[in-house]
């Protein structure tokens, strides 16, 4: 299970305040949408992206080596789908959170995801109001689906 991460804060010489950082790998094989999230991510200065992969292989080998805080994963990419790479990550990296940001909108994948031991599910459509939101969720060990998928999960 995913250990809660806390954000501690400490004062420096003149008195500014200083987070420690929350490690991300993002996941996702349209570097465009990668740029996206980097972009949103970027408001919450906690928030380092650590590396970023564009295929499956490479993200489990990223998980493993860097053993990030969050792990933010498509499904649909190439040389291995994101279910996989879940299911891989949670045996190589237990103490990274995995959050699902896909296109796929069905419920079933949706429960597919959530089976792998992912904390949370984001549709593309909705990451721009709802990724801080979840990765804040994620965080704090709770579970979070997008808007669309609530009161049916």
């Amino acid at each position: 299970m995913p250990r809660a991460i806390e954000i501690e804060a400490f004062r420096l010489d003149g008195g500014s305040l200083t987070t420690s950082s929350i490690r991300v790998l993002v996941v996702d094989d349209f570097e465009p949408f990668r740029r996206f999230v980097a972009l949103t991510l970027q408001e919450r200065p906690e928030l380092e992206i650590i590396c970023e992969a564009s295929d499956g292989l490479d993200a489990v080998q990223k998980a493993e080596e860097l053993r990030p805080d969050v792990v933010l994963l498509d499904i649909g990419l190439p040389k291995l789908n994101g279910i996989e790479v879940a299911l891989r990550i949670r045996e190589l990296s237990p103490e990274s959170a995995v959050l699902f940001v896909s296109q796929e909108s069905s419920t079933e994948v949706l429960q597919g995801a959530l089976a792998t031991g992912a904390k949370g599910y984001v549709l593309k459509m909705d990451a721009g109001k709802e990724l801080l939101t979840a990765v804040d969720a994620v965080l704090r060990n709770e579970r979070f689906v997008s808007r669309k998928f609530a009161g049916r999960y």
